[in-house]
């Protein structure tokens, strides 16, 4: 049991800072991960202190879960160059978990979410997460975005609004209402830093334009104090006052913990383990497809499960990959997860020696770097292509991003994967033929070539008379049974030998063994012989478990049409 143990671990964990060591690691590779982890911290610094706010938790606890989570992420994860740390993506799920349990709530769902990752990872469900519906990540991808720009209106707009609504239209409706209040500097400033950001992206993409920014509007919104003046915007201080005394860790209570507040938090910790999963995974591609280097999914599970068990530990919130920072990990030479260790530590020491500092920072400012964020998180262009694409897809991705924004992501993400599933099956169905071609009368077989293409066509052979050859093409499963069924009810005369092709069905599953099952009872009741024709490895394993097999006959089981009727006309003798 232990050696199992320990040989699935091994096979699964297999942290790429341990292959970067391998390979040799010197000063000149620690050299540059040391400058590629600066910059990315440089860049992580005003993200760490917006996505908290946005999410409705302390910068602080922004810091933590960059400093925490970030040095974990790296430090075991499957990516070279993976960042890690609060992303855009869980403003939405952290703000509706904080409405409804608190902080507290939030630090149980985050942690039993770190449990479910480590143990996806262990599953080896770092493959299956590949698999989750194009449109459905479109459609909440988009929706998240979405909903995280209508909750900065309120500090772009430096709207006097004493809370937010929770509800998308209730939000807006809100703001709307407030914005012939709009405060004019706070607008200015959030104007300001937008437009910075977008044109050293352009200009100057050397330098990071969200740090950039908000230096710059933060001293621009201070110069007047020199002359005695202060400007009226909202600042980082004015809401969270005891920021002015530097930055700590806050370690939450576990007190009052009881069986049901962890069975009311699962769908959440479900939430968010899902969407770290997806976005880590969607990271490490990216990351990939930049440098040629291959990640090992499962062991970035693992990473991201233990990172989001620590980080509520320390205070912090959820985790996961960061695309852009990871990008920019890259772009600046990283060569291994000792950048993002760098990362990590940096932010560590600006939470410890610079945090009283942030205090000055006006809050419309912190407003336009999420809302750049925001924009480049949705992917609209995709949006507008899948809409011109298919009906059934744009229709999934429509849902999922309608249920996103006026529902919950929890439901959102259940429901389009449900409806993709549905439309997948349906699409696998449509695919699966099945019909009559004895003396090729259906035209079953030429349907899709030339009956001289097919040596083992009917055309070739001697079909004795009270023999029907019967003819399934696609995999046999629950969605193509009834499809199978109804086919098989067409000829109202039964006949002495029914002979089912198989050659093209190379699955079976339960409720189309069921099918075959009902097919051999009546044929037994109606004194007809059935007989299979080259039945695959997986649908023959699956009929001798099920006994469908032993009740058959093996000798009504051949290999191919030839012994089939071979056998039929055998049965067809004895009839006489």
């Amino acid at each position: 049991m232990l050696r199992s143990a320990t040989s699935l671990l091994k096979n699964r964990f297999r942290p790429a800072l341990l292959d970067a060591l391998r390979e040799g690691y010197d000063a000149k590779k620690f050299t540059r991960d040391v400058l590629a982890g600066l910059i990315v911290g440089i860049v992580a610094v005003p993200l760490s202190m917006a996505f908290a706010i946005a999410s409705g938790v302390t910068p602080a606890q922004g810091f933590a879960t960059g400093v925490v989570a970030g040095f974990l992420i790296s430090f075991l994860g499957g990516s070279r160059f993976q960042i890690g740390g609060p992303t855009g993506a869980f403003i939405v799920i952290i703000c509706g978990i904080i409405g409804t349990h608190g902080y507290q709530g939030l630090a149980i769902a985050t942690l039993m979410a770190g449990v479910i990752l480590v143990i996806m990872g262990l599953c080896g469900a770092g493959a299956v997460i590949k698999y989750i519906p194009y449109p459905v990540t479109v459609g909440f991808t988009s929706g998240i975005a979405l909903i995280i720009f209508s909750g900065q209106i309120k500090d772009i707009f430096g709207l006097p609004l004493e809370s937010v609504p929770s509800g998308f239209i209730e939000r807006i409706a809100a703001c709307a209402r407030a914005l012939p209040e709009l405060n004019p500097w706070s607008f200015g400033f959030a104007i300001l830093t937008v437009a910075t950001i977008l044109v050293l992206k352009t200009r100057a993409s050397k330098i990071p334009g969200s740090l950039a920014a908000l230096l710059a509007v933060t001293a621009l919104a201070h110069l007047p104090l020199l002359w005695g003046a202060a400007v009226p915007v909202e600042t980082i201080g004015d809401r969270f006052p005891e920021i002015r005394d530097g930055m700590k860790f806050a370690f939450p209570s576990w007190q009052g913990v009881d069986f049901a507040t962890l069975r009311g938090l699962v769908p959440s910790a479900i939430t968010i383990a899902l969407l770290a999963s997806i976005e880590s995974l969607l990271s490490a591609v990216v990351a990939d497809g930049m440098t040629g280097r291959k990640h090992h999914s499962n062991t970035e599970l693992i990473a991201q499960g233990v990172a989001n068990i620590a980080s509520p530990l320390f205070g912090g919130i959820p985790a996961t990959g960061a695309i852009a920072r990871t990008a920019t990990n890259i772009k600046n030479g990283a060569l291994s997860p000792v950048s993002g260790i760098v990362h990590a530590v940096f932010l560590l020491l600006v939470m410890l020696f610079l945090g009283s500092w942030a205090a000055h920072v006006p809050m419309a400012a912190l407003g336009g770097i999420v809302a750049v964020v925001a924009y480049n998180m949705g992917e609209w262009r995709f949006f507008r292509n899948i809409l011109k694409s298919t009906k059934s897809d744009a229709g999934v991705m429509l849902a999922t991003f309608a249920l996103t924004v006026l529902v919950d992501l929890t439901v959102a993400i259940e429901v389009g994967v449900v409806l993709a599933a549905f439309l997948f099956i349906r699409r696998v169905s449509d695919t699966a033929k099945a019909g009559y071609i004895t003396h090729l009368v259906s035209g079953f077989e030429n349907a899709d070539r030339p009956v001289g293409d097919d040596p083992m066509g009917l055309h070739t052979r001697v079909i004795p008379k009270g023999v029907e050859v019967f003819e399934v093409e696609g995999p046999l499963f629950f969605g193509a049974a009834e499809h199978f069924k109804r086919a098989l009810g067409e000829i109202n005369v039964r006949p002495r030998v029914l002979i089912i092709r198989m050659r093209h069905a190379h699955s079976l599953d339960a409720t189309a063994l069921q099918a075959l099952e009902e097919v051999s009872a009546r044929s037994a009741a109606e004194n007809t012989t059935l007989i299979l024709s080259g039945v695959h490895q997986q649908p023959r394993a699956v009929m001798e478990r099920s006994g469908l097999s032993a009740k058959l006959g093996a000798e009504n089981i051949c290999d191919n049409l030839d012994i089939a009727l071979a056998r039929a006309a055998a049965v067809m003798e004895s009839a006489k």
